[in-house]
C-alpha cells in the first residue's frame, strides 16, 4: 500500500507540471499574437484596405474649381489691403461749386473712411468680384421673368455650382439669391437681384470659415 501510495503522489506531481507547461505555452502564445497587432478580443482589426477612399470631385466642381483660379490670376494677391485705404482717393477730387464771395479751400479734401464690404475685402477679393459682376449681370440681364429656377439654370450654365447658390427667393417679379465664392481663407460672396435689365450684382463679406453666412452686405 505505501508502494501505491508513492506511485500517485509521483502521478500528481507530474499533472502539476504538466498543466504549469501548458499555462506557460497560451501565455507566450497570447503575447506573441498580441505583437502581430492583433486588435482586442472580438473586435476588429483594422486594415489600410477598409479605410474609405476620399470623395473624387466631379467634373462640374473641378470647373468651378478652375474658374476661380483663373480669376485668382487675373487679379493681384491677397494681402489685406482694402481696395482704396482710408486717407487716400483713386480717383480726381470733385469739384465743388462756390458760392458768391466765397474763397476755395487750401486743405485737400480727405474723403471718408470706407464701410461696407468694401472696407473689409481686401484688393484681391474686390479685383475678383468685379469679373464674376460683370458675367452674371450680363446673362441674368436676358432671362425674361426670372423664377429662381431660371436664375439657378442660367447660373450653372456659367460655371457656378448648386452648393455655392444660396438664398434663391422670389421677390415679386425678381429673384434674389447669394453666391459664395469663397477660396483659400477668403471671404468674398455675392448678392444678386436678378430682375431683368435692372439686374444687379454687388460684392458681399462672408464668414471666412464654417457654413455659408452672410457677414456684410451693401444696404440699399
Amino acid at each position: 500500500m505505501t508502494h501505491i501510495r508513492a506511485s500517485i503522489s509521483a502521478f500528481a506531481h507530474h499533472r502539476r507540471g504538466l498543466a504549469a507547461a501548458v499555462l506557460v505555452s497560451l501565455a507566450l502564445t497570447g503575447c506573441g499574437s498580441e505583437v502581430k497587432g492583433s486588435g482586442p478580443q472580438g473586435g476588429p482589426v483594422s486594415s489600410v484596405a477598409s479605410k474609405a477612399r476620399p470623395t473624387q470631385p466631379s467634373p462640374e466642381q473641378e470647373a468651378f474649381a478652375a474658374m476661380l483660379e483663373m480669376y485668382a490670376q487675373m487679379c493681384p494677391p491677397s494681402d489685406g489691403v482694402p481696395p482704396a485705404p482710408p486717407g487716400k482717393s483713386t480717383g480726381p477730387e470733385p469739384v465743388r461749386s462756390l458760392a458768391p464771395g466765397e474763397t476755395p479751400p487750401t486743405d485737400p479734401i480727405e474723403p471718408g473712411p470706407l464701410t461696407g464690404p468694401a472696407a473689409e475685402l481686401d484688393r484681391h477679393d474686390w479685383c475678383t468680384s468685379v469679373h464674376h459682376e460683370q458675367r452674371i449681370i450680363e446673362a441674368l440681364q436676358k432671362v425674361v421673368e426670372p423664377t429662381p429656377a431660371k436664375v439657378r439654370k442660367t447660373l450653372n450654365s456659367l460655371g457656378y455650382i448648386d452648393e455655392r447658390i444660396h438664398g434663391l427667393k422670389q421677390d415679386g417679379k425678381t429673384t434674389r439669391f447669394y453666391l459664395d465664392l469663397r477660396e483659400n481663407g477668403g471671404r468674398l460672396c455675392e448678392a444678386g437681384l436678378a430682375a431683368g435689365e435692372t439686374t444687379d450684382v454687388t460684392a458681399c463679406v462672408a464668414h471666412a470659415t464654417g457654413p455659408f453666412t452672410v457677414k456684410t452686405e451693401e444696404q440699399p
